[in-house]
């Protein structure tokens, strides 16, 4: 930010503090809202806006009109309005503007692609190859078992597997208790494969692991560590190529998956949706496409006249 003015980088500043201590957002959440407001106000210097309190609509518009000449992607031109909106309403909101002028920037619409999951036979698969390998793999197989039982079983993203401890399981009512984006708490179930694939990690897999390091963690690595987000795709990644023919997903596609299989068998989607975590109903309602476009194939598949 060194050749922006002192009023851009002031407030640029002060916008970081209010995400990170008001907000609560996480520091990954911070730096893409960074990113994309440094580009605004590169891009506003050019017009000539010192003074981020001077923008204008349309100078909004000619920022995400040379986005787009750029070749950026709709789904980064919609983060990137969506960006520039919270930041015209802070700053209104706390006196750097007289008006909010990003209120009628429109985000372009984003195409969204379905998500890949997995089917119901590639998850046994998967899970039975796994179980099938701890004879050989030792407390690392009964690792990997409950971990990927319990990333099917509840749909929780990767960092927050990751950020569990011994603690937050609650086994005897088969709850685990997630701090999900924003610091949010919530209590979500799991059924009795993953609670004794758990069971069983904890009771002779993680005291063969444990060390100082591991701490209060519910996942180590090999040298007692907690286990980290990179580890934790790797162990996915490597346990799916034991199955032929399944989809290469990581942890989220096993989340994608839960979703989608919840909704089959009959859950509503409020319930998906505290499952996951969602603040927005409609970041949930994805997965309905999902199960549609898979009945969609199964019909055409198995009917005589589809």
């Amino acid at each position: 930010m060194s050749d922006l003015s002192e009023a851009w980088s002031s407030a640029l500043a002060d916008f970081e503090h209010h995400l990170g201590a008001e907000r609560n957002l996480s520091a990954h959440s911070v730096r893409a809202y960074l990113t994309d407001l440094t580009r605004l106000a590169e891009h506003s210097t050019k017009l000539g806006i010192d003074d981020p309190g001077a923008l204008t609509l349309r100078s909004l518009r000619s920022h995400l009109a040379t986005q787009q000449t750029l070749g950026r992607a709709r789904t980064t031109l919609a983060r990137r309005a969506t960006s520039t909106r919270v930041f015209t309403s802070w700053l209104n909101r706390t006196g750097r503007a007289r008006t909010d002028v990003g209120a009628l920037l429109a985000s372009p619409k984003s195409h969204r692609e379905l998500p890949v999951v997995l089917g119901r036979e590639d998850i046994r698969a998967l899970l039975d190859a796994t179980r099938a390998a701890i004879a050989d793999d030792g407390p690392i197989g009964l690792r990997d078992l409950a971990l990927l039982e319990l990333l099917y079983a509840t749909g929780i993203r990767v960092g927050e597997l990751c950020g569990l401890d011994v603690d937050d399981l609650d086994r005897e009512r088969r709850v685990v208790r997630v701090l999900g984006k924003g610091r949010k708490e919530r209590a979500v179930p799991f059924g009795v494969p993953a609670g004794d694939a758990l069971t069983v990690w904890l009771d002779r897999g993680r005291p063969a692991l444990a060390t100082e390091a591991s701490a209060v963690a519910l996942f180590v690595g090999a040298r007692g560590g907690r286990l980290d987000q990179r580890m934790a795709r790797r162990i996915v990644h490597e346990r799916l190529a034991a199955v032929e023919g399944g989809p290469d997903v990581g942890p989220h596609g096993l989340r994608h998956t839960a979703a989608t299989h919840l909704l089959e068998g009959g859950a509503d989607l409020r319930s998906v949706q505290e499952i996951l975590g969602h603040a927005s109903l409609g970041t949930t309602q994805i997965y309905t496409h999902v199960s549609n476009e898979r009945l969609r194939a199964a019909y055409r598949l198995a009917h005589p006249r589809a």
